[in-house]
């Protein structure tokens, strides 16, 4: 139970990471400088061990119990929920809270898409999730950190945690955000584990 709740908080501390980033994105107009900005969310996650659900999923692959896995998984996935939730509520009680306006744009695009679209959108930024997070455990550079999280955000791929903040922030929630907060989930996780499974298959 301990190790549970000290992975909630700090799949918590990992939801207000990407918050930040999501709002130095939506406070900027040019959007390669708010792309390459938004990666100090994730840079400040694999620096300081906190967990991001879009950052763990590759990794399943690797794991002898799998099931033990995946309820980390859970726990990770609903902290960072509720981390983007509070990044949001305390944003919105600030004097930028006039960022709100670019967030509703971005989710009435996402929410207009279609599912199918969606899901293959969220394969891509998995994929190029799992190739930051792990360049930088592999090589310590976070170049890669940058240049992953500012392909996906230019190219309009969905990241399930960074959307979490953007529906939050936007009043977005509704039944149909929350089915297509799952198909993104889904998407996210197929792309996280492809290539470690590739390679394992090899």
């Amino acid at each position: 139970m301990k190790k549970n709740i000290k992975m909630f908080l700090l799949a918590i501390g990992a939801g207000l990471a990407i918050s930040i980033g999501g709002t130095v994105y939506l406070s900027v107009d040019n959007k390669i400088i708010g792309s390459l900005l938004f990666a100090v969310g994730l840079y400040a996650i694999v620096l300081n061990g906190l967990f991001l659900y879009t950052g763990k999923v590759g990794y399943l692959v690797d794991q002898s119990d799998k099931i033990e896995y995946l309820g980390l998984l859970a726990i990770t996935w609903l902290g960072n929920l509720a981390g983007t939730w509070i990044g949001a509520v305390a944003v919105l009680n600030t004097r930028i809270q006039g960022i709100r306006e670019n967030a509703v744009g971005i989710c009435e695009t996402k929410l207009a898409d279609g599912p199918l679209s969606i899901f293959l959108l969220a394969i891509f930024c998995g994929i190029l999730m799992y190739i930051a997070v792990d360049g930088f455990k592999e090589k310590e550079n976070p170049l890669i950190l940058f240049i992953c999280v500012s392909v996906f955000i230019l190219s309009g791929f969905e990241h399930c945690i960074a959307n979490m903040f953007y529906f939050s922030i936007a009043g977005a929630w509704s039944l149909k955000t929350i089915v297509y907060l799952i198909i993104m989930t889904l998407g996210n996780s197929l792309g996280g584990v492809l290539i470690p499974s590739l390679k394992k298959w090899k």
